[in-house]
């Protein structure tokens, strides 16, 4: 009796094992083989908290994997049920459930691509940010504007407005306004080679102030190629105690500006209206590239105190206050009569 009992439950666990083996086999087939084939990508989001069993339903729910319940005993024999990190996926129900579970334990979510352009201004900068569904305006611009922001990235000045370097990002939804800034900061780091630092120590001018130059230069800059000669400019203008009479400072200062710069915004006094005080203004007016932050330290060997648009991208120099009222005649007031 015993023996006939020994057997049986030998033979239960043979059975038990044999079957566990199967289940197991099936499951790893199952795990290698898509949902469907040739489906269209879907925007998956795991949200902070979310376990095991709600992610793997609706997963199911999505179509992206047939069972639900096979998914989490995958999870669970990989020992990855408390491995999956949140945020947004982009996910194809061909994918297999081994890939889709690879995802989320390794956190590969899907990235937002952000392109900030040389001389974008902070609020320009927020505008772009908010449209790529990262942040709203109103953060962003709070967290750049305080001051607080600034001094915890090591800058010397009451914002980020110039340091929030020009470059393509990508970025996961769900990172707050100062992550973003911050990242955009250390990409200016990075930018601002070790010799530049010793360049501008020669030229006795600060960090901060060669930003504020390369900013200037920036958006005065109708070709790239005459970076050099306007900060040439600017230099010999700030060597010779005259004011840079720079209209984008000017427009920097004016609330809510509609884009046609009048006789009595460069009349009226703002710490930004080079019209009106000497030396640079107190901070940047946008973002500089790496261009205009090295033309700021190496400008052209020139004699020139003024330039003119001649209202086709480039500028007419001159030295002489005589030469550029002629060239102001030439480019701009005989076009306005026409």
């Amino acid at each position: 009796m015993f023996r006939k009992l020994l057997f049986i439950l030998f033979a239960l666990v043979f059975v038990a094992i044999c079957t566990a083996g199967l289940f197991y086999m099936h499951l790893m087939s199952w795990a290698d083989r898509p949902a469907q084939t040739n489906a269209a990508e879907k925007l998956f989001t795991v949200a902070p908290g979310q376990g095991l069993g709600k992610t793997a339903d609706a997963l199911r729910q999505e179509g992206l994997v047939s069972d639900a319940l096979r998914f989490t005993i995958l999870a669970r024999l990989n020992k990855q049920d408390k491995q999956i990190k949140a945020g947004e996926y982009i996910f194809s129900p061909a994918m297999t459930p081994n890939e889709i579970l690879g995802q989320m334990v390794e956190g590969r979510v899907h990235l937002y691509r952000v392109t900030i352009p040389e001389g974008f201004n902070m609020v320009q900068i927020a505008a772009t940010v908010a449209a790529a569904g990262l942040s709203t305006e109103a953060d962003f611009l709070k967290t750049a504007r305080d001051p607080k922001t600034a001094e915890s990235l090591n800058i010397q000045a009451k914002t980020v407005e110039g340091y929030l370097f020009p470059d393509t990002y990508y970025f996961p939804r769900g990172l707050d306004s100062a992550t973003i800034i911050a990242t955009m900061v250390k990409q200016f780091e990075a930018a601002f080679r070790p010799e530049w630092r010793q360049r501008a120590e020669a030229l006795g001018l600060s960090v901060h102030e060669v930003v504020t130059l390369a900013s200037i230069i920036e958006k005065e800059t109708g070709a790239p190629e005459e970076r050099p000669l306007i900060a040439s400019v600017f230099h010999n203008r700030l060597k010779k105690g005259m004011r840079l009479e720079t209209d984008p400072t000017v427009i920097y200062g004016i609330p809510d500006f509609d884009g046609n710069i009048k006789r009595r915004h460069l009349e009226t006094y703002t710490p930004y209206n080079t019209y009106k005080i000497k030396g640079l203004p107190p901070g940047p007016i946008a973002s500089p590239g790496t261009l205009a932050i090295e033309a700021a330290l190496y400008p052209a060997q020139s004699d020139y105190l003024y330039f003119v648009s001649k209202k086709d991208g480039t500028h007419h120099f001159s030295k002489t206050h005589q030469e550029h009222k002629a060239a102001v005649r030439k480019y701009q007031l005989r076009r306005k009569k026409r």
